[in-house]
Parts: C-alpha cells; structure tokens; sequence
C-alpha cells in the first residue's frame, strides 16, 4: 500500500440535542488503494464518520486530510472531487431519463467535454457490466442493476476515493454477491479507495482491513482475521461474525479442538475435510 489518502486526527462529532459524542477522538489513516471495511451496530457512528470525511457535516474538533489537503470550508469542493459516494438506495441518486443520462449527470456538472464524456460514461457502464441497459429507465432496473449504475455515476468521475455507505444492504444475497465482488474488482484493478461502510460481515472479511466502531470509539482496526477472531467481544457489541466463525465455535461446543486463527469459509472446507479424513 501506499501514502495515506485519508488522514483523521482527534476527530469529535456531536449532533444537537444529543447527550453524547457520535463519534469522539476517533484517529484513522488510511492508505492508497485499500480497501477498508467500517463496522458497528446501528448508531455506533459508522455513517457519520461517511459524512464527516466527505464534508457533509462539520466536526466538533479535529482534523481529517484528503490527499495531503485539510479539509476546511475553502477546500471542500476542491476535496470532495476526490471522493465518490454510493448510498443505501440508489433511487435517491437517480436524476437522469435514462442510465447514460444519469451516468452523465456528473460530468456535465464538472464541465467534461462531450467527447470526453461520451467515453467516460461507456468505460464507466461497461466497467460494472451495464453498458446494453444504457438506454433503460433506471427505475424499472432489479436493485443490483441500480446499485450497479449508481456506481458506475461515481466511476466515471474518477475519483481517488469511494465511499459505500450500507451500498448493498437493500440487495437480496445474489445481488450483494454480485455488488461485492464488483467492488473488489475496483479496487485491485484500478487502484481506487475503497472505505465501505457496513453491516454485512461477510463483505467486511474481504477488505484488507476491518474498523470496528462502538458507540463513537473506534475500537479496533486490524485484519480481518484478526478482528474476527473476537468473535464473542464482536457478538457483545451487537455485531456478528462470519459465518465460518459461527461453525467453528459450534463445533468447539462439542469439545472438537479447532485453530485458533479465523478461517475463512474455503478455509473452514479445508479443515474439515482433513478432519474427517484423519477421523
């Protein structure tokens, strides 16, 4: 991995007619081209930490860097180029008649030429495989499509950053399978940041790294082996574990001696393959 990209210092958020802190003296670094999953249960302050890097709230104290650059009121729009992001229903970003309409969208906003941005929407389409739906209404799309186009708008800016904020929790299991697998491609293939924000543990084992968020302290961030590997402390905080983690502690419920290290669920068929043939 490379430099940091995204640099948080001492970092303090408190809504109005709140009691306490949403998210208090949280630092994190993040470095080019990784690919970083931020998990918490519901209001731990995961979404908000979203918010924060992109400038659409205003911290009580610290700092956060894009690219080098403090974010302030005179560097916002200069920093959110950088930073792309995807949200929970991707209805609520549709704005063009059709997919390349709305694919488009941006870049007329940033002043692309128009060649330009006729190939920047079609490498885009084509890069989440939606390129033959260009000309299709996006409402009448599956949700995965829409996710997919949704996507493939934040693609075609290009920017260093992409921020998934819960980006596959309305999906059905196919379409979150399909979703994650194309953000993994993103991020080998073109280099971009990827911060996903999320409540789909299996997603978040196949980041490089895992941040775990509870009631506005950032806790852990580590591996994801080694995160999971607190499955209990995990299942306290009111968070789940992979499903590979779950069948290893039944099976150790049954007095079996099973690793200690997380094994992923390839990893748990091999073990227990070589247990049932040495058994």
């Amino acid at each position: 991995m490379g430099e940091p990209i995204i640099e948080i210092s001492d970092l303090s958020f408190q809504y109005p007619q709140q009691e306490r802190e949403a998210l208090s003296h949280l630092n994190l670094k993040v470095s080019t081209g990784a690919w970083v999953a931020v998990i918490g249960h519901n209001g731990s302050g995961k979404s908000t930490l979203a918010k924060l890097i992109d400038g659409l709230l205003v911290p009580k104290n610290g700092t956060i860097k894009i690219a080098g650059t403090q974010l302030t009121s005179d560097t916002l729009w200069d920093i959110r180029k950088h930073i792309g992001m995807v949200f929970q229903n991707p209805d609520n970003q549709f704005v063009g008649a059709n997919v390349e309409e709305d694919v488009a969208f941006g870049l007329e906003n940033q002043g692309i030429p128009r060649e330009q941005m006729i190939e920047r929407v079609r490498t885009a389409l084509e890069s989440v495989g939606m390129w033959e739906f260009a000309q299709h209404e996006p409402e009448r799309l599956s949700g995965g499509q829409k996710q997919r186009v949704a996507l493939a708008g934040v693609i075609a800016l290009r920017p260093k950053i992409i921020i998934l904020d819960e980006a596959t929790s309305m999906l059905d299991p196919e379409g979150r399978k399909e979703i994650i697998q194309l953000i993994k491609n993103l991020n080998q293939e073109n280099d971009f940041t990827v911060i996903s924000i999320t409540h789909d543990i299996e997603e978040a084992s196949l980041a490089q790294r895992v941040v775990v968020i509870d009631d506005g302290v950032l806790v852990q961030n580590d591996k994801p082996e080694n995160v999971f590997q607190r499955g209990a402390a995990l299942i306290e905080s009111g968070l789940d574990v992979p499903f590979s983690e779950k069948l290893k502690n039944e099976i150790k419920n049954y007095g079996i001696s099973v690793p200690q290290q997380y094994l992923t669920e390839k990893g748990m068929v091999d073990w227990l393959c070589q247990f049932v043939s040495k058994n």
